[in-house]
């Protein structure tokens, strides 16, 4: 079906989005949907597509604004197929198994119906768009584009209330009627574009600190699994189908721990992978074992973890998008659901507003605060629950073990803080300008209901 009318006094936009992970080439794809006029430029600074990165899920709204851009199927087919998660001992014995969440949920089972990773994902999203602008110009559109530039970074913006000029690092200058800041967590963009002071108040840390690695499979079952070890540190492995197991090490609300790490991941890999040896050497549980993978793996990874609250998602001609604007954290499991759902917002509110980019800019902002409320809250009230000492970890083991027991699942992740997966209380708004048929109800359970 080709894209609805447009007003005659709508101007398409020359736009150029800053990042090729998750957010950008679903907005990418969404803006296309809704009028294929626009000239669409997405800047990456890596040289191809990221295609490495853990395991992400997606769930509630994301799951309907997929459905409604036809990636969907694609999706389903790179799913990992996790099959649960256990709480273990560190013995490796299992205290509590839960299930999978369904897609209806926003919740924090930490298995999902859609379990992906992360580079299946942005390969999916990618080549969405790519397919879109190609459906388009298949059918004689000869107005708008949709280019990828790789190896590529904005090194100075003149933002206004009008534009925004653009100098690129290949020397190039551009003047765009909107940049779109979609490069993550660690936004330049955002740094840029609102200054130091706003930039120091939106990055908010948890006090969790993480590493990420993958080495060859370990388990026999598809489940994952997390530990408790004492000193506030915390192992999750996930390996679903595949070939590798992914290791997750935290380290969780030690204020020494947390100020060294804000140090070490500063250095120089080798550096950031000694320091996470000595720390979890006698973690327990298999812990020595992953240690020996680190060694070699070449696809490590640490950071720590933030969320993102801006006072406003705008400045100028310069919006902010997904983890750049709003990262909730990878603890609410809802990092990528929130880029589809700013994608659709944003690209609902200039499809609504027409040549009034302000306003519609100004309507995104307004429209996202209720499912950041929802969303980027925390399960158990944040992170402060975790057991430390010894004697913490073996009260906490028992009472999670007893409560599965007596099947009382539901208290027992009360316990241990992990209390979720109630359905989205947002009413998500419905763009009949963007020309996506957005339903209510997607889950594969409630299908066979």
């Amino acid at each position: 079906m080709g894209a609805p009318p447009q007003s005659s006094n709508s101007t398409p936009l020359n736009v150029l989005i800053v990042g090729a992970g998750c957010a950008g080439p679903v907005f990418a794809q969404v803006l296309t949907k809704a009028d294929p006029r626009h000239k669409i430029t997405l800047v990456e600074r890596h040289h191809t597509l990221r295609t490495g990165g853990q395991q992400l899920d997606l769930k509630a709204e994301g799951v309907r604004i997929a459905k409604g851009l036809g990636i969907l199927d694609a999706l389903k087919g790179a799913c990992v197929h996790e099959t649960g998660m256990r709480f273990v001992d560190n013995k490796g014995k299992s205290l509590m198994r839960l299930g999978i969440n369904d897609s209806s949920h926003q919740g924090n089972s930490l298995t999902n119906e859609y379990e992906i990773m992360r580079g299946d994902m942005v390969q999916v999203f990618y080549e969405g768009s790519i397919a879109e602008r190609k459906r388009i110009d298949d059918q004689g559109e000869n107005e708008g584009s949709l280019t990828y530039k790789f190896d590529t970074t904005v090194t100075e913006m003149e933002n206004s209330d009008e534009g925004v000029a653009v100098t690129f690092s290949t020397g190039q200058k551009e003047y765009y009627d909107l940049v779109v800041g979609a490069d993550g967590q660690g936004s330049r963009t955002r740094r840029t574009t609102f200054g130091p002071d706003i930039e120091a108040k939106a990055f908010q840390s948890i006090g969790v600190h993480a590493a990420y690695y993958e080495i060859p499979r370990e388990f026999d079952d598809n489940d994952a699994r997390i530990y408790f070890g004492t000193d506030s540190r915390m192992v999750m492995t996930r390996s679903g189908d595949r070939s590798k197991t992914q290791i997750y090490l935290f380290v969780m609300n030690n204020k020494e721990r947390h100020e060294k790490m804000r140090v070490v991941q500063k250095q120089p890999l080798e550096q950031v992978k000694k320091a996470w040896t000595e720390m979890y050497d006698d973690a327990g549980w298999d812990c020595r074992r992953f240690l020996d993978g680190l060694k070699t793996t070449n696809d490590f990874y640490t950071t720590e973890l933030a969320q993102v609250h801006m006072p406003k998602l705008y400045s100028g001609r310069v919006v902010l998008l997904g983890d750049a604007g709003y990262c909730p954290t990878p603890f609410t499991g809802m990092g990528t659901t929130l880029s589809l759902i700013g994608s659709y917002v944003l690209a609902g509110e200039l499809a609504r507003h027409g040549d009034d980019v302000g306003a519609a800019l100004q309507a995104y902002h307004e429209n996202m605060r209720q499912p950041l409320k929802i969303y980027q809250k925390l399960p158990g009230g944040g992170t402060k629950f975790y057991p430390s000492s010894k004697l913490g970890i073996k009260i906490a083991n028992v009472l999670v073990w007893v409560l599965s027991s007596l099947q009382l699942h539901r208290l027992a992740q009360w316990a241990i803080g992990m209390v979720g997966g109630n359905k989205s209380e947002w009413d998500m708004p419905v763009y009949p300008e963007l020309n996506m048929n957005v339903d209510k109800e997607v889950s594969e359970d409630k299908k066979k209901q």
